[in-house]
């Protein structure tokens, strides 16, 4: 991030719930020394990026399902991928280990895509569930209607009750 967009972000106050700090404090310059090396602050001299300056992100946080089988889909898939590595260099080098290695490749093979895709089963789930998808078949977009209509329901039935029982006609 360059110092005019740093200057804009600073200025528009946004950020991911962080607030952030003063310039000086970001590049360590608060007591006039910046980590140690003798850089002074003030007016005509050349400021240095900071260690460590938090940039805006633009995705949100998967939910806890979802990055749970993630995180699970992904170790499967690496102890498959290094499991098959050694398989084969085993192969090549005709070790009696080799064919015991290869069917394992071949089961995790099997259980890796397992994994990937529970990811993508768990993602659809709670897409669904928590009205995410606006789809026809969505059960959410169902239950949306359904309350819609409770509602129109009960404020249909609420002026029936205030005009004394019948419905002035619009």
């Amino acid at each position: 991030m360059g110092r005019e967009q740093y200057e804009a972000v600073r200025a528009a106050g946004t950020g991911r719930g962080t607030a952030y700090a003063t310039q000086e404090e970001d590049y360590g310059y608060r007591s006039g020394v910046a980590f140690g090396y003798g850089y002074r602050s003030g007016p005509g001299v050349p400021r240095q990026r900071g260690l460590w300056v938090e940039e805006p992100v633009g995705r949100r946080r998967l939910p806890d399902p979802v990055r749970t089988s993630a995180v699970r889909a992904v170790l499967l898939v690496s102890l498959t991928l290094i499991q098959a590595s050694v398989a084969f260099l085993l192969t090549v080098t005709a070790s009696w280990l080799a064919f015991p290695m290869v069917l394992g490749a071949i089961a995790g093979t099997v259980v890796a895509t397992w994994g990937v895709l529970d990811v993508w089963v768990t993602r659809q789930m709670w897409n669904q569930r928590n009205g995410v998808v606006s789809v026809p078949s969505s059960t959410a977009r169902r239950l949306r209607r359904e309350r819609r209509r409770e509602r129109r329901r009960a404020r249909k039935a609420a002026r029936i009750r205030q005009r004394g029982g019948r419905l002035k006609e619009a």
